[in-house]
């Protein structure tokens, strides 16, 4: 009873929201074209600290065994 119920449940939550899954906007050639992509954004000083900080946890580990 409870699987039978279970699915139910589920079927019916993906019946609710399969319009917004399957939504797509306007192609980009018609006048409501959508608002511009963000610009990019550069990573490079997180990027570069969280390697440190994973280079130096991985030394401290091997030191430790």
């Amino acid at each position: 009873m409870l699987k039978k119920y279970i699915t139910f449940v589920l079927l019916i939550t993906l019946v609710l929201f399969s319009s917004d899954i399957i939504a797509q906007g306007p192609p980009c050639g018609s006048p409501p074209c959508g608002p511009p992509p963000p610009p990019d954004t550069p990573i490079d000083g997180g990027i570069g600290i969280l390697l440190a900080i994973g280079v130096g946890y991985a030394i401290k580990k091997i030191r430790d065994k």
